[in-house]
């Protein structure tokens, strides 16, 4: 914990140096060249944590979403960006290194229709999770598909909990209004839906801007189509490296590149799938249910092949586990210290 606020406080350091610098220095190649220290930290901060939760949200924060963002800033694109007044410093510090993007009006989200049914929906997916930690404890009863699918689903309901806290917090901070960063991926309907509308937004949302929109202005000189196509392996290329980087973070893994291919894998079916639409143009289309099995049976059956052996690899739900363990001992000492003192 105290490397971990260590670790946070050189975050916020260093992003309120990026926005000094931005005040005196224009867009351009001389602000980016003032920004390589904060890069250059913000890679190596993860290594300084052994915390595998603490590891895993440090890199998915600062090493990448920052460090994207910061690059947009540097040369004044970007969420960090403003076309009318600069982003206030506390705005700047959230949106920079938290997983969030505001929404341009005022309403901010809630899950559903009202704040009790988002409340109802993250109580229910908490419970799930903590049940699913008791199952762990079967491991070695189950097949190791099965235990690969709890581990997926794990994944899923651990970072929807994480960003929605995260955003829960910045509203009441900030009042702000804030975009959804999951969209119930598990009622996509398509390649192009799961990724593009319903899974980790603050990704789509970083990687349109760094990787997608500039391979499309450098493969302009190509058919739009084979431009785009093109982009869109250029982007999925570059979300299988950086989950080989935190990979590399959580477990000191060594890539062994399943994880990288995964993600060129969905790059090139969702352009087949993108192409294929609109060759048959809505003439004809697969019933809602059909299309929802199809494409969550296609993620999963990917995801048990490529990307998530390699939780088995580093021993990361182990691991895991083995902290969640600490911190409910933890939490029935505290109880019993504080119920001996009243």
């Amino acid at each position: 914990m105290v490397s971990f606020i260590s670790a946070w406080c050189l975050v916020i350091i260093s992003l309120c140096y990026t926005y000094v610098v931005a005040r005196l220095v224009p867009n351009g190649m001389r602000r980016m060249i003032l920004f390589i220290p904060v890069f250059l930290y913000f890679f190596i901060v993860p290594l300084s944590l052994s915390n595998i939760h603490a590891v895993g949200i440090t890199a998915f924060f600062i090493s990448w979403l920052a460090n994207f963002k910061l690059f947009l800033f540097a040369l004044g694109r970007g969420p960090l960006a403003s076309d009318t007044k600069p982003l206030s410093l506390p705005i700047f510090l959230a949106v920079s290194c938290l997983p969030i993007k505001i929404h341009l009006s005022p309403k901010s989200y809630s899950h559903g229709g009202s704040s009790r049914e988002g409340l109802l929906y993250y109580t229910i997916m908490a419970t799930l999770l903590v049940l699913m930690t008791k199952v762990y404890e079967y491991n070695s009863k189950l097949p190791n598909k099965a235990v690969l699918t709890l581990y997926a689903i794990h994944i899923y309901l651990l970072l929807e909990l994480i960003l929605a806290a995260t955003a829960t917090m910045v509203r009441a901070m900030s009042g702000l209004g804030l975009e959804r960063q999951f969209n119930k991926p598990y009622l996509a309907t398509s390649l192009q839906d799961f990724w593009g509308r319903r899974w980790n937004l603050a990704v789509t949302g970083i990687l349109r801007p760094t990787v997608y929109e500039p391979m499309i202005q450098l493969f302009s000189v190509l058919d739009p189509n084979w431009s785009r196509v093109l982009a869109v392996l250029a982007t999925f290329v570059v979300s299988g490296l950086m989950h080989e980087l935190i990979f590399f973070y959580m477990g000191g893994l060594m890539p062994d590149w399943k994880v990288m291919w995964f993600f060129p894998v969905h790059g090139l079916c969702t352009t087949v799938e993108i192409a294929v639409k609109k060759k048959v143009n809505g003439r004809w289309r697969l019933p809602t249910g059909v299309s929802r099995v199809l494409t969550f049976g296609f993620v999963m059956v990917t995801g048990l092949w490529l990307f998530l052996p390699v939780f088995n690899r580093g021993n990361i739900f182990e691991r895991a586990l083995e902290e969640y363990a600490y911190a409910g001992a933890l939490a029935a000492e505290l109880k019993s210290i504080i119920a001996s003192l009243l």
